[in-house]
């Protein structure tokens, strides 16, 4: 009988994929939003980013509290119970299972990221509420056919869910693909879900600098992209007011509306 550890194992597996050579994206904003998940490498372009554009400090933080406020929006007034997190990045304060199910303990979440070491912490996004439950998938946006029959062993596709898609499409080069990915996974829910998405916009010399320095880092590349495009991510939707906005000014919580070169939006199915 072997005395291995199919627990360990994965865990040595997942440590194994996990490069700390090259910065990577979600360890890159885990260190500007003042997290521990990070490498030296993730600081050091941090660091540099920094001193090319210091807004970018201001939009990861700042979207974060987007995500927060949509999620509420979504579970306070449209009664929203199931949450289809993609690109989720590495867990932090506020993570949207903590926001629905303070509203609503009976909240369903599945995340799904493919980031090792976002699954390496990913039972920190588990922590649900005994009504309700979350999950984790190590997918891709790639896959939408794939995440969704996943996400169905948690979630109830044939009621509304809010599809969450904040700081990832930058990664999909190719607009096109990208609005046909998120038009697949809209495909797959039915009519009363909703879409959130946020990201990094090209409204400014800075950002569009700090974009193209990240990209000659050796990280994946990331694709900051203009307000128009961001907004035909919810063509056939149902914008829910003030429409696409800098995230600082999509409902306000504060009189602190921080102009920031990020744009997201939520949008209903019909």
């Amino acid at each position: 009988m072997s005395d291995r550890d199919p627990q360990a194992d994965a865990a040595a597996e997942i440590r194994a994929r996990i490069d700390t050579s090259t910065p990577h994206s979600a360890r890159f904003w885990n260190y500007f939003v003042g997290g521990k998940d990070n490498y030296e490498k993730d600081r050091e372009l941090g660091d540099h980013i920094k001193e090319i554009h210091p807004g970018l400090v201001d939009v990861a933080r700042l979207s974060r509290r987007f995500l927060g406020r949509a999620v509420q929006y979504l579970a306070t007034e449209q009664g929203i119970r199931q949450f289809l997190d993609i690109g989720t990045g590495l867990p932090t304060a506020d993570n949207t299972h903590e926001v629905a199910q303070r509203v609503a303990p009976d909240s369903r979440i599945v995340y799904v990221d493919n980031d090792p070491l976002v699954l390496a912490h990913a039972r920190a996004l588990l922590t649900s509420t005994p009504e309700g439950r979350t999950a984790y998938i190590d997918a891709d946006l790639y896959s939408p056919e794939a995440i969704l029959e996943s996400a169905g062993a948690t979630l109830d596709l044939s009621r509304p869910v809010a599809l969450m898609i904040l700081n990832t499409l930058g990664h999909v080069g190719d607009y096109a693909q990208a609005r046909d990915l998120v038009s697949r996974l809209m495909a797959g829910l039915p009519s009363g879900s909703h879409l959130v998405i946020s990201d990094s916009t090209a409204t400014s010399e800075g950002m569009i600098a700090a974009s193209n320095e990240y990209n000659r880092s050796g990280a994946i590349p990331y694709h900051v992209r203009s307000v128009k495009e961001i907004g035909g991510f919810f063509d056939g939707l149902e914008l829910v007011e003030p429409g696409v906005s800098q995230v600082t000014r999509w409902r306000p919580d504060s009189e602190d509306a921080t102009p920031v070169d990020a744009y997201g939006a939520v949008g209903r199915k019909p």
